[in-house]
């Protein structure tokens, strides 16, 4: 199949979702089971009873109220569109059966990849890397011909491998980028995946903290400042973030802050907008 090459674009704006350009593959493709987050279970493959002919969710301004946080918090950083317009031309599960498996298979994969260019862009934003600025720039344009490469070299990638080639130059950028924060002693305590789980952690001064990975399930992080701090990885599932300064905080993503809880006085960075279901 050929490939329709993609325009330049501004590089945020790519890795956002954007589900009119998708054929609701988030709510066919991936398995839900029944939970907290999911009010019924769901195979990989079989669509969402909730899916509309025109691809959209009919309870979607319901969802939370009708039991699925989950999907509220689901973020494709533009995989969605990316795999329908560009792999596939346009063509949807639905009209030809034949692309169904390689779609679904390649939609977690390709998801997984535009996460890694939101945060190599980040990174390649910041005048701290500028040392590593062009080791960015080519992980970044590698990342991306590989998110418009064929169904077949996608589905055969080894994207554990893939990721690992890509954590060093992410990890220097950290570095880079905190090396000139002076920890406080609740910040210099806390190391990779570090088990927060409900910490109560309010008011404190966590500029330049390595969260990388560490579990924030139900923390208290209220009125924290996070400024430079590195949470690439971090589970902010119901971590409470009213009034924290999240302004600078590096590698933050709308799949975590969307898992948050958090206020109108919580400060974002412009990347991520601030959740509908946010306290006001």
């Amino acid at each position: 199949m050929d490939l329709i090459p993609l325009t330049p674009v501004d590089r945020r704006g790519g890795l956002r979702a954007d589900c009119s350009r998708c054929v609701g593959l988030c709510c066919v493709a991936l398995a839900f089971a029944r939970s907290a987050d999911f009010a019924f279970t769901k195979d990989a493959g079989d669509p969402c009873v909730n899916l509309a002919e025109d691809y959209l969710c009919v309870i979607h301004p319901e969802l939370r109220q009708r039991g699925f946080k989950g999907c509220t918090v689901f973020d494709c950083f533009g995989a969605g569109q990316k795999v329908t317009q560009h792999t596939f031309g346009g063509t949807s599960w639905r009209d030809d059966p034949d692309v169904r498996r390689e779609m679904f298979g390649m939609f977690p994969l390709v998801r997984q990849l535009q996460e890694l260019l939101w945060y190599l862009d980040g990174a390649a934003g910041m005048p701290q890397t500028a040392p590593i600025r062009d080791d960015l720039e080519r992980a970044y344009e590698k990342t991306e011909a590989l998110t418009r490469a064929s169904a077949d070299d996608i589905l055969s990638l080894d994207l554990d491998e893939y990721r690992g080639a890509i954590a060093p130059i992410l990890h220097r950028a950290s570095e880079l980028v905190r090396a000139g924060v002076t920890l406080s002693t609740a910040a210099a305590g806390i190391q990779p995946g570090a088990d927060l789980m409900g910490a109560l952690l309010a008011g404190q001064d966590l500029r330049g903290a390595t969260l990388r990975g560490a579990w924030l399930i139900g923390a208290d992080l209220r009125s924290c400042d996070l400024s430079l701090a590195d949470v690439i990885g971090a589970d902010f599932r119901d971590t409470e973030l009213g009034g924290a300064d999240l302004g600078s905080t590096l590698f933050l993503t709308q799949f975590q802050v969307n898992a948050a809880h958090g206020d109108a006085s919580t400060v974002l960075p412009p990347s991520v907008s601030r959740p509908s279901h946010w306290r006001r």
